[in-house]
């Protein structure tokens, strides 16, 4: 097997403000293994927040590039799932691509390699199987309110109804008034907030009552991470489910949290990839503990994993590629609202062509 790299930089079509820090672009690293001329592809992007920049990604991924060649074809390699050290964003991007390349060899679309129990038989169609899809979420920035209620009715009139709002003003009344807005704009959608750990168990406990009023349905990380014990104790007086994202990063953190916060955000390039994914999922089932299945901002190739397990989760928020001034590649869509895995081979992704426009 023969691996090469390609780094890209994703420009977003406006900058997203959160409560830490506001994101303009940042840059992704493709991992294309080639066997027997067959390719398969996955993608990694640099994240401040995981410490991970372009240099780090293309040594990791060129060293686990590497670690391939002792395999002699990707399914033993799958089968390995070599991780050693490296971080799960690298990790996950890697079995990205074996699982892209083994589809193709097998002519199987990646949730039938996964073996996804939420795979089930088509309506009117007997004796096949549906692909997975979900309504995805999708994130609204910290913006004045006025802006944020159009953007709402654009997105309901497009057919979203799941809207994420970003949280953690330096006002907190700034985020409720937002909230308010969305919610009057479009007053169908199942509102998400998502304050990535701005709040104090003080304020939480002020705030989240109100936000209840509001008709939010579930909260993301309100407190800042590094002790999920308040996140926990804050869960049993929350009138909110809340989700845990930045206290859970490994598969234990998730086991210290199941059955003590109503969810955790699962993303591949957090956990390692959908294997990893898989475990969480069958470590929560039954715990109370539900699965939200997350992202970072990046193309449709970094998402295209995910979502070929969407439909196992109770919250998808699986927009990042919705984010993009130019998204370079296709195959997921999202644009109306619900994302969607193909029954193509593999991924079922493709790169979009200079001067052609593709529909996603």
């Amino acid at each position: 097997m023969k691996a090469t790299l390609r780094t890209v930089r994703l420009a977003l079509a406006e900058p997203l403000r959160i409560s830490r820090s506001t994101m303009t672009a940042r840059d992704a690293v493709w991992f294309t293994v080639e066997h027997e001329g067959l390719t398969g592809h996955g993608e990694a992007v640099t994240s401040v927040y995981y410490g991970l920049n372009t240099a780090e990604l293309e040594r990791q991924l060129y060293e686990a590039g590497l670690d391939l060649g002792h395999f002699g074809d990707p399914e033993s390699a799958l089968r390995e799932r070599p991780a050693g050290d490296r971080p799960p964003a690298v990790t996950a991007a890697v079995e990205a691509a074996l699982l892209d390349l083994c589809g193709k060899r097998s002519g199987l679309p990646v949730h039938r390699l996964l073996d996804a129990k939420s795979a089930r038989t088509a309506p009117n169609t007997p004796g096949t199987l549906s692909a997975p899809s979900a309504r995805t979420a999708r994130t609204i920035g910290i913006v004045p309110a006025e802006r944020a209620a159009a953007q709402a009715r654009s997105l309901a009139d497009r057919g979203f109804t799941v809207i994420k709002v970003k949280a953690g003003a330096p006002d907190p009344e700034d985020d409720l008034d937002r909230v308010r807005a969305i919610a009057s704009a479009a007053p169908r959608a199942r509102l998400l907030l998502d304050p990535n750990g701005a709040w104090t168990s003080a304020e939480a406990l002020q705030l989240l009552p109100r936000y209840t009023e509001l008709g939010v349905e579930a909260v993301e990380q309100p407190l800042a991470p590094g002790d999920p014990e308040a996140l926990a104790r804050l869960a049993e007086h929350s009138p909110l489910p809340l989700i845990a994202d930045e206290d859970a990063v490994t598969y234990e953190d998730v086991r210290r949290l199941a059955g003590r916060v109503h969810g955790v955000n699962v993303k591949l390039a957090k956990f390692g990839g959908p294997y990893e994914a898989l475990r969480i999922a069958e470590l929560i089932e039954g715990s109370g503990t539900e699965l939200m299945l997350g992202c970072l901002t990046a193309s449709t190739l970094g998402l295209a994993p995910a979502v070929h397990l969407a439909d196992r989760a109770r919250w998808a928020d699986l927009d990042g590629h919705l984010l993009l001034a130019d998204d370079p590649w296709t195959g997921i869509g999202g644009a109306d609202g619900v994302v969607r895995a193909s029954e193509l081979p593999g991924l079922g992704v493709r790169e979009r062509r200079v001067g052609r426009e593709d529909a996603a």
